[in-house]
């Protein structure tokens, strides 16, 4: 197993598509014409949770393809499909962002750096992940580091990648703050950085409060350091030797404290600090979910993005791992009914068409690629990830036009059914 996967993360399939892009789609096509093809020919993992025992259920009849007809003149195609929108304010070439990742050694150096490329030449939105700065630095030149600029780590080498690489009218880029980040204030320096100014001048970039993720709802950042310097940080965290006394030592930091109040008051102050910038929210799986996200998007929140608990990756319990937090179907379900003022932007497992298509029908505006886009670029550093969109466009296109419907906004809980349920 690779550092990228996971036990059950479908990493084969994700690598085909990266290689193979929207041939990886189809059954072998080496034996098209000589083969009988049908169900199970092509199988993917076990459901591993709701979202994947959900079918997308294509209607008889389509009265959106005869309007779609009149306008063109002729039946309307796959092609016809039009899956541009617009993600937390972002502009995008297809319902899907990258999602954040990021201090951790996998994300680091040229992997994150051939993403924020890729991910800008194909027009989608990226986030940037919390604690590189506090880990890795933020990479402006100054007289006591003339070589910290852009270092691999750096956020700043992602940002500039991604500004110097996007076109002019679609993407974005989202930098994530957490708790952490406020204390080495990251938004500020990002802000008035000039190297942010293509992108502020744009309307293309985002700063993103983080309040949880599906990794560890509760939980705030948690990570190994080395035993000498456990004595200095244990003033501002928690420091919990889990082992026999001589390893690196557990640094455990604070999620942050939120009321209702507070998160509008912090939503408030990014609105008002950060004019140039839109505003997202990222929220746990956790059981007042919906109600939070009624609470940011209340207060301004151009986006609330909520991690499924199959979703995301981080140093945490096994137990938080396997065992706390809803699934990324309960999310939607609860936050399905809510007024919504905003985006709502999903992820969990999203690597493949159908699933994207199941949120975008449950209330998602657009999902995230996280473990999947990692995956992608660790297989081709220059086309990985943009193979995986490629394949994930077709796939697309194919089932909105199957169902009759060539716009996402008009997808709805009605193309979509549950087995055993009354959806």
């Amino acid at each position: 197993m690779s550092a990228l996967t996971a036990p059950g993360f479908p990493e084969r399939e994700v690598r085909a598509r990266a290689r193979t892009a929207a041939a990886a789609v189809f059954p072998d096509r080496a034996r098209y014409g000589s083969t009988l093809f049908g169900q199970g020919e092509h199988p993917l993992p076990e459901p591993s949770d709701a979202i994947d025992r959900i079918r997308v259920v294509p209607p008889v009849f389509v009265p959106m393809r005869e309007e779609r007809l009149f306008e063109l003149g002729r039946e309307p195609l796959a092609g016809d499909v039009d899956l541009t929108t617009t993600i937390g304010g972002l502009r995008a070439e297809l319902p899907v962002y990258v999602s954040a990742f990021g201090s951790t050694a996998v994300a680091e150096g040229d992997l994150g750096v051939a993403l924020a490329r890729q991910a800008a030449v194909s027009g989608v939105p990226m986030v940037i992940g919390e604690n590189i700065v506090p880990v890795s630095g933020y990479g402006r030149m100054s007289p006591e580091s003339p070589g910290q600029r852009e270092s691999r780590g750096s956020l700043l080498r992602r940002l500039n990648e991604y500004a110097k690489t996007a076109a002019d009218d679609t993407g974005g880029v989202i930098v994530q703050q957490s708790t952490e980040d406020a204390d080495a204030e990251v938004w500020n320096l990002v802000y008035s950085d000039p190297a942010a100014e293509p992108l502020l001048a744009t309307g293309r970039l985002a700063f993103e409060l983080k309040v949880g993720q599906g990794a560890k709802p509760g939980l705030g950042g948690m990570t190994l350091v080395p035993r000498h310097r456990a004595a200095e940080l244990a003033a501002w965290y928690d420091m919990v030797d889990i082992d026999d006394g001589t390893g690196p030592v557990l640094r455990c930091a604070t999620p942050g404290t939120f009321t209702p109040e507070i998160l509008r008051h912090q939503i408030r102050l990014m609105r008002n600090n950060y004019p140039r910038c839109r505003v997202w929210v990222k929220l746990p799986p956790s059981r007042d979910v919906a109600a939070a996200a009624e609470v940011a998007w209340a207060a301004g929140a151009d986006a609330v993005t909520v991690d499924g608990a199959e979703a995301g990756t981080g140093w945490a319990p096994s137990g938080f791992l396997d065992q706390v937090g809803l699934p990324l179907d309960e999310c939607l379900r609860r936050i399905a009914d809510r007024d919504r003022r905003g985006a709502l932007l999903v992820s969990g497992r999203c690597w493949e068409g159908t699933r994207v298509v199941k949120c975008l029908a449950l209330g998602a505006a657009a999902t995230g690629l996280g473990r999947a886009a990692l995956i992608a670029a660790d297989e081709d550093l220059d086309h990985g990830l943009r193979n995986l969109l490629a394949a994930l466009e077709l796939e697309l296109r194919l089932l909105i036009s199957a169902l009759g419907k060539y716009r996402i906004a008009d997808l709805a809980a009605e193309d979509v059914w549950l087995p055993g349920s009354d959806r």
